[in-house]
């Protein structure tokens, strides 16, 4: 009877023992490993997003650069028809023949297909044939102060834009041309530097003969 008290105790010590080791025992060496995996999948993941989110950044000021060489050139049009600085024959693109103003052969001055930005020309619109005497459109920067004007202002070469003016007549359902109203498209076309891939903005309107 003693005997059989003393194993059971012996028993019971034992697995005292080995619960106390288990519950005071580390990872072992495959979760360490699996813990690992997961982190670098979730850190890999995360600097994705980031390089994304700074992908799209630079995208976003690329778009607005587009945007404003557009909006530029067709508000250069309208003010030179509003100043009647060009008439109404020259709102086109070159070789056009609808020239009613003049009775010329044919009239237009803005050359049609992508061309490189330069500054306005002798006339002061955008876009026109005079503007490579101008040199390359460039774009201030007001530098580390962030004021225009100052010394330390920077100015960036818009030598990855391109752009396209393109002024056609519109017609009716029968055809008919209307004389006194026209469509303007401008285009402008760059590089998405990340991708190197062409991106294209596109501002459509209308102009009239009158103001």
């Amino acid at each position: 009877m003693g005997a059989a008290m003393i194993i059971q105790g012996m028993i019971g010590k034992s697995r005292i023992s080995r619960d106390g080791n288990r519950a005071q025992g580390g990872f072992s060496l495959i979760e360490v490993m699996i813990s690992m995996a997961v982190l670098t999948v979730g850190m890999v993941s995360l600097l994705g997003v980031f390089g994304l989110a700074m992908a799209s950044t630079q995208t976003s000021q690329q778009d607005m650069i587009a945007r404003q060489l557009a909006d530029e050139s067709y508000e250069s049009i309208v003010t030179a028809r509003n100043t009647t600085q060009v008439n109404w024959d020259d709102i086109q693109n070159v070789g056009a023949t609808d020239c009613t103003i003049t009775g010329a052969t044919t009239c237009g001055i803005f050359p049609s297909g992508l061309r490189a930005i330069y500054n306005a020309g002798a006339d002061g619109i955008y876009g026109t044939a005079d503007d490579s005497a101008a040199g390359e459109q460039t774009l201030q920067d007001p530098g580390p102060d962030g004021v225009f004007g100052n010394s330390d202002d920077t100015y960036l070469p818009l030598t990855n834009f391109q752009r396209s003016i393109s002024i056609t007549g519109l017609t009716d359902a029968n055809g008919n041309t209307f004389t006194s109203v026209r469509n303007v498209i401008i285009t402008v076309q760059y590089v998405v530097p990340q991708t190197k891939t062409p991106k294209t903005y596109i501002l459509s309107s209308y102009i009239s003969q009158f103001n």
